[in-house]
């Protein structure tokens, strides 16, 4: 069977996009982004995907990807902030090198910026991410294997502790 060398989870703002490819980078394997796969199979934006055809429609289409990538990618794969809430991607979940990439409020908020573009935080994006990371963080540590907490670090130096945890290595 073929699997993912490492899955990053974690809430918007964590770093899972740029970590992921940083991480594939140092691994010398492939990156792909399930967000990024949606948009790609659909022929829109998720925004325009939540907008026109519902956030239900988007989660039967993120479950397909999602699970279509967890048995035929090799390299670093990224999931959607919100397909962890799946059961069924939960349990495809099960068996792999699943990564958390923690993040606290204050830096999600930061890197988040003012939510442009991103379906979830319509009205206060303060409020809103900080009702997903209370939603969320407890099925995220339950599903990872890592946790790599990434507030006030590098994305090269949370890299650098991801390729560590996977590979068995130690980081100087």
């Amino acid at each position: 069977m073929t699997a993912p060398r490492a899955i990053l989870i974690g809430t918007m703002g964590a770093g899972k996009t740029t970590v992921g490819r940083l991480v594939a980078e140092m691994l010398e394997v492939d990156f792909a982004d399930t967000d990024a796969l949606i948009e790609e199979r659909a022929g829109k934006v998720v925004s325009e995907i939540f907008v026109d055809d519902g956030e239900q429609a988007f989660r039967a289409l993120e479950r397909t990807v999602v699970q279509e990538a967890l048995s035929a990618h090799e390299g670093v794969l990224s999931l959607g902030g919100g397909a962890v809430l799946d059961p069924a991607t939960q349990a495809l979940l099960a068996p792999h090198q699943v990564v958390f990439l923690k993040v606290g409020l204050t830096s999600a908020v930061k890197r988040v910026g003012l939510g442009v573009g991103r379906p979830l935080l319509l009205g206060n994006v303060r409020a809103r991410i900080k009702q997903l990371l209370d939603e969320r963080t407890p099925v995220y540590e339950g599903l990872a294997r890592i946790t790599v907490d990434t507030d006030d670090r590098s994305p090269e130096d949370v890299a650098a502790d991801v390729v560590a945890a996977v590979t068995g290595g130690v980081r100087s």
